[in-house]
This record gives C-alpha cells, structure tokens and sequence, in this order.
C-alpha cells in the first residue's frame, strides 16, 4: 500500500477543533485513525473488570462465538432478532450507562470532536455498547468475518455513499493479535467480497488498551485470530452523517 494509506495518529483531545471535511479526507485516505491515549489504562482497566461483573447480562450471538454488552444491531439483524432489538434498546442503554456510566456518551463525544458540528444517540437504538470474543474461541483461532460496516445504513444512505464511521476503543487487548485488517476495498453495493477484492492490499492496525481507532464504514475490514487467554474486549460505536453538520450514533 502506498504511504497515504498508513494510519494517521491524532493526539487527544484533539488539538483544533474538528472539521468534518478533513475527517472525511482522512478516513478516505488513511486505512484508518489511530487515536492513543484517549482512555488511560486504569480507565479501560476499571471498565474491563465492570463488564466481566455484568457477565450475566451478557448478549450471546452466533451460538457463543461472541457476546455484547448492549445489544449490537448486526449481530441480531442477522440473526433475524431485530424487533427483540428494538423492543430491548431502552433496556440496553441502561445497562450499559449503569456497567459503564458516561461511556456511551464518550463515543458520541469522539465523533463530535474529530468531525465538528453535532452527533447524538440514533433515537430508538441501542447506543455503544461491548464486544466480548472469548479467547480460546472461534473468532480467536480463524478471525472474525471479512465485511463492511453497512447493516445499520438506510438503503438510501448507501446507495449515496453518506459518511459513515466504525469507532473501536480496546479495553483489554489479547497477548497476541487481534488486530484490524483493513483492505483497500470500499463498498459497491455487495454484502460480500469478491476473490479479487480479498487479494487486494491490506493492512492490519494493532493496538493498544485505551487507543481509538476509527475508520470508513464502507472499508472492508476483519478482526484477526488472536492468542493467549485474554478475552478481546472493546467498545464499538456507529456514526453516520444524516444531514450536514449532524451525526447519528449506535451500536
């Protein structure tokens, strides 16, 4: 890949104000943003033992190959559970705000300070919530799927290509692996990738606890198996621009 295509480091907070073109141009450019210490190690530390105390309250998806805390939109949209979704949203927002108060809003907060004007909780939906993968587990020894982050998106929102972010924050990072592959491959209105696509460049971005990282949504992108007997736990969050200057968030 060329040099534009390496990920570009911000420090946080972020030293000017965000500006949404240049967020754009960046996650256009770059396989994705990389944002170091925006959550310290004690912080992600406290957090991580948080969710595991909530373990009860725990979403499974996929037969146990990975589990939320707060209900992921993909994982029930694909399991054709989306009312239980919606029907939970509330319910899960609460959970998650009381596991981890001020988290949710924290992730809302990322995608207003890097892209400028205003981004809120997509009404009705379920707001960033947690990833668990269990080490030892199936994502752990072949990886997660290969996909674009585009199950939230209206079909209109798609079709017209409208910004649209994937934000990760590791809590716990696994002793080896677990990082992002990212291809040099956007969306063109197929779920799936093609043989040609997947023999494009990629690049896997590795991170640190308490490191954000963020990237287009119409990227193509996979988790990477990982090792040891650390779960891989992080927060994910979904913005997209629904009309200038405003962002919708959810999980």
């Amino acid at each position: 890949m060329t040099s534009s295509d390496e990920p570009r480091v911000l420090s946080w907070p972020p030293a000017e104000p965000g500006d949404r073109d240049r967020l754009i141009a960046d996650v256009s450019r770059h396989s994705a943003i990389r944002v170091p210490g925006f959550a310290s190690w004690h912080e992600c530390h406290g957090w991580t033992r948080a969710v595991y105390a909530a373990r009860e309250r725990w979403t499974a998806a996929f037969e146990g190959e990975q589990h939320s805390l707060g209900r992921a939109w993909y994982t029930h949209f694909e399991e054709d559970l989306s009312e239980e979704y919606f029907a939970e949203a509330a319910a899960s927002n609460a959970l998650v705000e009381a596991t981890l108060p001020g988290v949710q809003q924290r992730m809302i907060g990322a995608v207003q300070a890097l892209g400028g004007g205003r981004a809120v909780q997509r009404a009705d939906w379920c707001g960033p919530g947690v990833h668990v993968f269990p080490s030892g587990d199936v994502v752990a020894h072949r990886g997660g799927i290969v996909h674009f982050d585009t199950e939230g998106l209206s079909e209109e929102q798609a079709r017209e290509r409208r910004p649209a972010l994937s934000l990760l924050l590791m809590l716990q990072a696994p002793q080896r692996g677990g990082g992002i592959a990212l291809w040099d491959v956007r969306y063109s209105g197929a779920d799936e990738a093609t043989d040609d696509e997947l023999d494009r460049p990629c690049q896997v971005v590795e991170y640190r606890v308490g490191e954000l990282c963020v990237f287009d949504s119409y990227r193509l992108h996979q988790i990477q198996p990982f090792g040891g007997r650390r779960d891989r736990i992080s927060v994910t969050a979904h913005a997209a621009e629904v009309e200038p200057g405003l962002w919708e968030v959810w999980f």
